[in-house]
């Protein structure tokens, strides 16, 4: 793959202001610029890991949001971005149009500094950051090194973003609020569409047609990568071919140019067998799930079309070591094992429990800690949420993380624990945060796995639960 000539950095880029520049997709953003000589300033609610490393790259960033943080770089900025989390009367942004500052969007910025690179673009309503990470660190063992954005960091680096020196722009792109629609990718990759996002889209209808909106800017002479086994993708594939783009289908399904004859799982995560181009092909995975062997899937037919060979994205697949919060190992005490994942809708905690159940081993209990995200998620998915949870030997269910919306009468963890069929005592509600660690230890006993699970700050708690874990286990010595 040989490397295009990256231009020069968008004007409106060269002193640009980052609103919550501490979130996972604005920190990406913010990295690249550096890289790049921009000079960047921005502000968060509070000091965090991300922010300090961000400062020491140079970086003017205040904790806190006030007009007057536009005035951290002399001059002022050229631009101001935002994410769709900022509200309108957000005083930065307020200032911003005051002054009249280009305002971008997120992902207006993120396509800005794709210009003059080769782009991969990963969406779907799962799977992306693991996909697009898998693809990234392939990439960057065949020495490619790409520039990407990613909505999670990399074990391997504990990066999120990267200016590499070579051709191509690896991206997760976003269909929540249907800013995905700004990128031109020529490699894209949808590894599935099921209904989410409704609070934006407003109908499944309306969430389905942004992917074929998305399929639509694929440049002239691309390819679009779909998941023959999801049948919104393979709507979507079928669909695509018939106004006449490139397709390349993935899965199980007789026909799939990459077809998935057999998933092992092994004590390392499993091994998918592929029929390839006429020949058979094993693709290792280190991270459990047939899930997750068909993101690995998806990763290997888009390093293929950027013009990677076939061994050396193998051996890169095969030594990715995940992405934090995607089954996390958090640590272990008195026997038990915590893990944390983020996922946070009916089908990813379905797929993820399925995955688990084989790494729990022996005679341990797989027990998961789950924490509705969104109040009009775990409205419209209550049931479905349930259903999923009854895969685990023992559930705890929180309170619902409301993040941007307000809270509804009527709508919290309780709704999902009441529904979950599994026999009484084995379903834990706790509207308590604090209280979650401690009735957790008092739970498990060794050899059991544990899981934290939701977008919030369940996160927080694997941790709080190996520390009462510990506690107990000293207690009894």
């Amino acid at each position: 793959m040989s490397a295009p000539e990256v231009g020069p950095l968008d004007d409106r880029l060269a002193r640009t202001h980052l609103v919550g520049i501490g979130g996972a997709g604005m920190s990406g953003i913010a990295r690249i610029l550096l890289a790049r000589g921009a000079r960047v300033s921005g502000s968060d609610a509070k000091d965090s890991p991300t922010v300090l490393a961000l400062r020491a790259q140079g970086a003017e960033i205040s904790a806190g949001h006030a007009g007057e943080n536009l005035d951290q770089l002399d001059g002022g900025p050229t631009a101001v971005v935002v994410s769709t989390a900022i509200r309108p009367d957000n005083p930065e942004l307020v200032a911003a149009r005051e002054r009249g500052i280009t305002v971008l969007r997120r992902a207006e910025a993120l396509g800005a500094l794709m210009a003059g690179h080769r782009v991969a673009c990963i969406a779907g309503t799962h799977g992306k950051t693991s996909t697009t990470s898998m693809l990234t660190v392939a990439l960057q063992h065949c020495r490619l090194d790409p520039s990407f954005a990613i909505g999670g960091d990399l074990n391997e680096s504990g990066a999120n973003a990267h200016h590499g020196s070579g051709g191509a722009f690896v991206a997760e792109a976003d269909e929540s609020d249907g800013s995905f629609l700004v990128f031109s990718p020529s490699v894209a990759v949808v590894t599935n569409v099921e209904a989410d996002h409704l609070d934006h889209h407003g109908t499944v209808e309306a969430y389905v047609a942004v992917f074929d909106e998305f399929v639509g800017r694929i440049e002239p002479g691309g390819v679009l990568i779909a998941n023959a086994d999801d049948p919104g993708s393979a709507a979507l594939a079928d669909r695509a071919a018939a106004q006449g783009v490139r397709v390349l289908r993935y899965g199980r399904a007789e026909g799939a140019d990459a077809h998935l004859l057999a998933h092992r799982p092994t004590a390392a995560g499993g091994e998918a067998e592929l029929e390839l181009n006429g020949e058979k092909v094993t693709v290792t995975v280190a991270v459990p799930g047939e899930h997750m062997a068909g993101n690995a899937v998806a990763a290997l037919l888009a390093g293929l079309e950027l013009g990677a060979p076939l061994t050396g994205l193998l051996e890169g697949l095969a030594a990715f070591g995940g992405v934090r919060r995607r089954f996390e190992f958090k640590g272990q005490a008195a026997g038990v094992r915590v893990y944390d994942d983020y996922a946070h809708h009916p089908t990813e905690v379905d797929a993820q429990l399925r995955a688990a159940r084989p790494v729990v081993g022996g005679t341990g209990r797989l027990v998961t800690v789950f924490q509705p995200h969104l109040y009009s998620r775990t409205k419209a998915f209550c049931a479905e949420f349930a259903q999923a949870l009854a895969l685990a030997d023992e559930v705890v269910v929180l309170d619902v993380y409301g993040a941007r919306e307000e809270p509804q009468p009527g709508i919290t963890g309780e709704l999902v624990a009441e529904n979950v069929p599994l026999p009484q005592g084995r379903v834990h509600y706790e509207s308590s945060f604090s209280h979650a660690p401690k009735l957790v230890a008092g739970l498990v006993r060794p050899g059991d796995l544990v899981i934290t699970m939701g977008a919030g700050d369940v996160t927080m708690l694997g941790p709080e639960i190996l520390s009462e874990l510990a506690g107990g286990e000293d207690a009894g010595r």
